[in-house]
């Protein structure tokens, strides 16, 4: 054996989870298209490179749609969603929720999204300390997206759990997956028929509305778009936040800089989403014919997942991708994704963001880690990577 022979990196272990950035610069290096084994049990391609990955998610002839490859059985309430799917279908899906994240109807939500924050730093007023995720960067998001649907917000803990499990983040074994399946589900039923009776001017009602009038959303469908929103519209925003935060803390230079700059917070924003997306991974894509790729066979029916965080540090895009620097201007970075499932809550989750960590700065300028980063447990699972908890000292 060649003593200078590079080995594929050991991936989804616990040290992985804790730190892939330098086994992804060693896939971009030497195996950025790299067959792997996923802990699924599936095999298929990890795509580490940044143009690589651009390509793969504007590319058409990987599939979105888990049906084309594996029968109609193999669709659940949890992927009849337009992130599940090919046009025509996605176009439809996603054109039916697309009213509810206009930009303009974001923009009318700062004033009241600023609100929530502060009332959820009203509530640890006159303590030393919070867990940043419970006490804030969990409940912020779960509370504007429940009000965006019409979820009773006694209810958002709930979602967390069913979130978790749906997601894969919390190691469940299949008997409690099922249970939480058919809980979430039994929930929703109700719900619905609830909101029939009753409608109100929530995204649900004007769904089901839709639904009522005929060929627009099935039953199914109805679920799996419900799905989708409550998960992403609230997973995506607790990580940004726990991230970035994380972020701040761990180069005090930064967060001074942004304390003293606080117009620097649209770019604070980007440079987060870069340097430690909240979404690891892409959702699963499947190769629809034989596909050479960059020298690669991909054969048909192949599964093709984008490693997102490894090409947003991909050093051939950015200038110094290891830096964390919010001075940096705006980036071409694939938090979000890109091409037609482009993620629809970007711009809500960009300023729920902004606006909890501004709000958090402001009023407590001295916050810092109460614990030291090796120490804190990352959650399990490819799709979100986020902290499960962050200690923070307020003062």
């Amino acid at each position: 054996m060649n003593s200078n022979e590079v080995h594929p990196p050991e991936l989804f272990t616990a040290a992985f989870t804790h730190n892939p950035y330098p086994d992804y610069k060693k896939l971009r290096h030497a195996f950025p298209i790299y067959k792997v084994v996923f802990p699924s049990g599936e095999p298929g391609w990890i795509i580490s490179k940044y143009n690589h990955a651009v390509e793969v998610l504007k590319d058409s002839r990987f599939s979105k749609d888990m049906v084309k490859r594996y029968g109609p059985e193999s669709r659940s309430v949890f992927t009849n969603n337009m992130l599940f799917s090919d046009p025509p279908d996605h176009r439809r899906l996603r054109g039916l929720v697309q009213k509810a994240f206009t930009p303009k109807m974001i923009a009318g939500m700062r004033s009241h999204i600023e609100d929530i924050a502060n009332d959820l730093l009203d509530q640890v007023s006159g303590r030393e300390q919070m867990n940043l995720i419970d006490d804030y960067a969990f409940p912020l998001p779960i509370i504007v997206i429940s009000e965006i649907l019409g979820v009773p917000l006694e209810d958002r803990d709930k979602f967390r759990t069913w979130s978790n499990t749906i997601i894969g983040s919390g190691n469940e074994d299949a008997a409690t997956f099922q249970q939480h399946a058919k809980e979430f589900i039994d929930y929703l039923r109700d719900w619905f028929a609830q909101v029939r009776q009753n409608p109100g001017k929530d995204l649900i009602s004007e769904l089901l509305m839709a639904e009522e009038a005929g060929d627009q959303l099935t039953e199914e469908e109805l679920y799996g778009v419900v799905t989708l929103l409550i998960i992403a519209g609230h997973e995506t925003t607790v990580n940004l936040i726990g991230n970035g935060m994380l972020a701040l803390m761990e180069h005090p230079e930064q967060k001074e800089l942004l304390l003293q700059h606080p117009e620097y917070i649209h770019n604070a924003i980007e440079e987060m989403l870069r340097y430690n997306g909240p979404v690891e991974f892409s959702t699963s894509r499947w190769a629809s014919e034989d596909i050479d790729f960059h020298g690669h066979s991909i054969a048909k029916g192949d599964l093709v997942i984008v490693a997102l965080d490894s090409a947003n540090r991909d050093e051939e895009q950015f200038s110094d991708a290891d830096v964390f620097d919010i001075t940096k201007e705006k980036s071409p970075h694939l938090a979000f994704g890109t091409g037609i499932h482009l993620c629809l809550g970007a711009p809500l989750a960009r300023l729920e963001g902004e606006i909890a960590i501004q709000t958090l700065l402001r009023r407590y300028p001295h916050i810092a880690l109460a614990a030291k980063p090796e120490e804190l447990e990352w959650r399990p699972g490819m799709i979100v990577r986020g902290v499960k908890e962050i200690p923070v000292t307020l003062r």
